[in-house]
């Protein structure tokens, strides 16, 4: 009988790799993504399609300009999970050249110039938001109320194309200002225009919670699959819900509750499918248990005391700074290493 005999490192011979993760990762987005169409229309399945073929387009053409075959680069999927994931944080009415802008920014800007997947330091999709955030703020702003919440809304997959691609006055009038710049439930928190929360009320509606719910799922699946770790997510939501519990426990009049804040925004897409991009973010694990306490805590602070409602975003690239930080200081101890008395 013939034993081969090879040095190590031994690795298992899976099916798993790049490409496959990537697409794991965008098909378990697809449950939030149902729930977000049905509370706030067809327009969420408009920009994620505008911004994929924006993404695949782009970069497609990076891979042409450095002699590459237009598919050499988007076989790993990365452009595919960017692009799902930057629309799916923008207004489902937000016209069709800002994530058109916003996807090619995190394409090019954000990855490619630095070399491509692997190489890049921040988060492009967040990169992407941020620029979008910042530039255009009134149109990032503009959300529509969900269909349970207000009946004025019931917008059509043609009035979705008008608001998208003409920005139809006709269709604007139709479903009044107040519709078309309804504000988050962290608008609302951030404003102090109302100090309790219930999920049956009017102003906030099921939407939030049943979205945030469906990203919490699909979260522990990724985890259970072994796609994603457990640390960042437990350490993002178990700092947020630390701190906004001391700060309701003394300063109930000027904090909410955690669950408003655990269940509002991008809280749950940003722990799971956000702050664990395996290329930004910390690579052992003490690492991840700060780095995940780090975002959380700078989603605390910036939900509070900053100028903008939800701040998960700058949040994550913040936190992608200190990356190399935190990497250098929780590095684990080498099999065999002696550590003499001296040092």
């Amino acid at each position: 009988m013939f034993l081969p005999c090879t040095s190590s490192p031994y690795i298992h011979n899976c099916r798993r790799n790049t490409s496959n993760i990537m697409l794991l990762v965008v098909l378990a987005t697809i449950p939030g993504i149902i729930i977000q169409s049905y509370f706030f229309g067809i327009g969420v399945l408009i920009q994620i399609f505008l911004a994929i073929f924006t993404a695949l387009i782009t970069e497609g053409m990076i891979s042409c300009l450095r002699q590459k075959t237009f598919f050499s680069s988007l076989i790993d999927n990365s452009a595919l999970l960017t692009a799902v994931l930057l629309a799916i944080s923008i207004p489902s009415i937000a016209p069709w050249w800002l994530i058109v802008i916003g996807t090619i920014f995190a394409i090019i800007i954000a990855k490619q110039i630095y070399g491509g997947l692997g190489h890049n330091l921040f988060n492009p999709a967040m990169i992407g938001y941020v620029v979008l955030l910042i530039s255009f703020p009134i149109q990032m702003t503009n959300w529509l109320p969900s269909n349970s919440e207000l009946n004025i809304i019931n917008m059509n997959a043609i009035d979705s194309l008008n608001m998208i691609f003409n920005t139809d006055t006709n269709t604007i009038n139709k479903y009044s200002v107040d519709a078309i710049s309804q504000a988050t439930p962290l608008n609302y928190l951030k404003n102090k225009k109302i100090y309790s929360f219930s999920y049956k009320s009017e102003l906030y509606g099921l939407a939030w919670y049943f979205i945030n719910l469906a990203y919490l799922i699909s979260g522990i699946l990724l985890i259970i699959k072994k796609v994603i770790r457990w640390h960042i997510p437990l350490s993002i939501l178990a700092s947020l819900s630390i701190c906004y519990s001391i700060s309701w426990l003394f300063i109930p009049e000027k904090f909410n509750s955690p669950l408003v804040h655990l269940f509002s925004g991008a809280t749950m897409l940003g722990a799971f499918f956000i702050a664990t991009d395996p290329v930004t973010a910390s690579i052992t694990n003490y690492g991840r248990l700060i780095y995940g306490a780090f975002i959380g805590i700078l989603v605390w602070i910036i939900r509070s005391f900053g100028g903008y409602p939800d701040g998960l975003a700058f949040a994550v690239l913040l936190a992608n700074i200190c990356v190399p930080l935190i990497d250098y200081y929780t590095q684990p101890r080498i099999y065999g290493y002696h550590k003499d008395r001296n040092e």
